[in-house]
């Protein structure tokens, strides 16, 4: 009694090679909105000692986007400068050691990263929402617990 033999592989062709670089391009998009509106800066809380400079959310940005692109914090530092730059907004920014302190007690847990187009996030007075369809691993197992999305609760 013989083996039956394997099926062959079907052999995928690129024949609509603008719209497959198109996608390509789209794989690569970043936009990223703010809010001018939103609480950059932490509201006087009246307990005892120095008030937190920066709102949880700020502090959320920068480490979404240092878990987003595997940066060190004082890289996110620069980063974050660099996109308040290009918004046109003149508000200060984290230096590494805030967010190496504050990121002890913030849990940031991202949901799926868009695998169609371009990865969007929304900042805003609410805090910071990825857009975009998830992952394989997330549509196919559930997302797992480190990279489910929480939204802040701002009193």
């Amino acid at each position: 009694m013989g083996a039956m033999p394997k099926p062959a592989a079907p052999k995928y062709r690129t024949t609509n090679w603008p719209e497959y670089n198109a996608a390509l391009k789209r794989r690569g998009s970043l936009e990223i909105w703010f809010d001018p509106q939103m609480h950059w800066l932490s509201k006087p809380c009246g307990r005892p000692g120095r008030p937190m400079r920066f709102s949880d959310s700020a502090i959320e940005l920068c480490l979404t986007l240092k878990s987003l692109f595997n940066l060190p914090l004082r890289q996110v530092t620069g980063l974050v400068a660099s996109l308040i730059k290009l918004a046109g907004l003149d508000w200060p920014v984290p230096d590494y050691t805030t967010l190496c302190r504050r990121q002890k007690t913030l849990v940031v847990e991202l949901g799926g990263r868009p695998s169609s187009g371009g990865l969007r996030l929304l900042v805003d007075s609410t805090g910071i929402k990825m857009t975009g369809e998830g992952e394989w691993k997330t549509r196919k197992h559930g997302a797992s617990y480190r990279r489910q999305w929480r939204k802040p609760v701002l009193s």
